[in-house]
């Protein structure tokens, strides 16, 4: 499967859901998906995981860098822009807070809204 992000966009907005991160809502469904997106992102389409330290926020937020390329599929959850540490992180790292049921249900939704 090749990545094209805004056929990614538009799936994981309807792939997110309360089932995939406790802090989704209606109005900001990105909100609290960065782990179990990237990770869900890594596993189907490769590239690296980073990370990055975001002030007034006690969590590391996850993204991804596919073909050289940086890419926040959940950046839409905040309210200016990001400034990236473009830190590299692990699959390990980025699960730390995922559960397994999360990223499962990411997956399969993902899936079968890119069919």
């Amino acid at each position: 499967m090749r990545f094209d992000e805004a056929r990614i966009r538009s799936a994981l907005a309807k792939a997110w859901s309360l089932e995939t991160a406790k802090q989704w809502t209606p109005d900001t469904p990105a909100a609290g998906q960065c782990n179990v997106t990237t990770v869900v992102v890594h596993d189907l389409f490769g590239g690296e995981i980073l990370r990055t330290s975001l002030p007034g926020y006690d969590v590391d937020h996850y993204y991804s860098r596919i073909d050289g390329t940086v890419v926040d599929l959940t950046d839409s959850q905040f309210p200016a822009p990001v400034s990236y540490d473009d830190e590299l992180a692990s699959r390990a790292d980025a699960m730390q807070c995922v559960l397994d049921s999360e990223y499962n249900i990411l997956r399969a939704a993902l899936l079968a809204h890119l069919k």
